[in-house]
């Protein structure tokens, strides 16, 4: 202790040994000293196997063991072909297991290579025969639309259920989420039709009871009815069987300034209204209790009213046809390699 330059770690053990020589109790040691209990009896522990040599630090270990690039490749291996035998993907506990080696490591590992086991997504290849024209077609509408006309997304969400919890919701505040009670009531279901024009964003809807070839023609009649009659319409569809019927087609011949557009089977993602129905089921159903359809139906309607006033906005379309179609060409070799 009369050491000067005496690191000051071993000069505090050396306090520890001196008041248990004095018969100091560990508990007076460790107030007296700032300590705390179990490190006075780890100091005089190690004191009495092996003496003075025994306040010394111990090795360190050093740095962690580097990996090989025989090591990165296998972890590569069995995360991008092998399934584990406990579970359905890879997690990084489990990978450390079987590769012998660090969470840490392994997630540096899928890291430098982009990958996320834990993550999935959802896909759908159109087996449409005219999927290629039916694209150019569409992409067409969206970034060259054609003068003196008006282009629309139609589409309708069908089935929307009037729903309501069984106990009042938990308003949010400091500390607290909001909550709800997982169970629900059903009060009924409604349908609604949406024109989104992807010139200015503005919507056009229609609640309907039922979902039928009826209530989509009163729907272009209604659309029909506020358009400007000297501009033509398009109008983007998917390929329900209710907007191909012999009374719609008649309709149509009719009213020859309206042309429809069908996309591909199974690519409702080219429908440009499918993001403006996602953003009214986060936004306006999602969260809402509904005690009746008449609820629900004032509900949508003020969304379509506040989403005209103040979030209405030209749609864009940044991908070309081409770059679509190499895509999905892309995808189709991708699913034959797994056959």
């Amino acid at each position: 202790l009369r050491k000067a330059t005496l690191d000051q770690r071993l000069a505090q053990r050396a306090r520890i040994l001196l008041d248990l020589d004095a018969a100091l109790p560990p508990a007076k040691i460790s107030e007296r000293l700032g300590l705390s209990a179990p490190v006075v009896f780890k100091w005089r522990t190690r004191y009495q196997k092996h003496g003075i040599a025994g306040l010394s630090d111990l090795p360190r270990p050093g740095q962690p063991r580097k990996l090989t690039q025989k090591k990165v490749k296998e972890v590569l291996t069995l995360t991008t072909q092998k399934i584990p035998a406990e579970a359905t993907h890879w997690s990084l506990r489990l990978m450390a297991r079987y590769a012998g080696i660090t969470v840490h490591q392994v997630r540096e590992i899928w890291q430098g290579a982009d990958l996320k086991p834990h993550r999935i997504e959802n896909f759908k290849i159109s087996n449409d025969p005219h999927f290629a024209e039916k694209v150019v077609d569409v992409v067409g509408l969206y970034m060259n639309p054609p003068e003196n006309a008006v282009v629309l997304s139609v589409d309708e969400k069908t089935q929307i259920q009037a729903l309501d919890r069984t106990q009042p919701q938990l308003p949010l505040r400091p500390g607290q989420i909001e909550r709800r009670t997982h169970d629900y009531k059903r009060h009924g279901t409604a349908s609604l039709y949406a024109a989104f024009d992807i010139l200015t964003g503005q919507v056009m809807g229609r609640i309907t009871q039922r979902h039928r070839a009826r209530e989509f023609l009163e729907f272009m009649r209604q659309i029909e009815r506020n358009t400007p009659p000297e501009l033509d319409l398009h109008v983007i569809l998917d390929n329900s069987s209710t907007h191909k019927t012999a009374d719609v087609r008649a309709w149509l011949a009719k009213h020859p300034r309206i042309t429809l557009h069908f996309t591909p089977t199974s690519a409702s993602w080219l429908n440009a209204v499918e993001r403006w129905f996602a953003s009214l089921e986060r936004r306006a159903l999602y969260r809402g209790a509904f005690g009746s359809v008449q609820q629900l139906r004032q509900a949508i309607r003020q969304f379509i009213e506040a989403h005209n006033t103040h979030s209405a906005k030209p749609f864009r379309w940044t991908k070309s046809a081409e770059a679509i179609l190499a895509k999905v060409e892309k995808a189709k070799m991708a699913t034959s390699n797994f056959k």
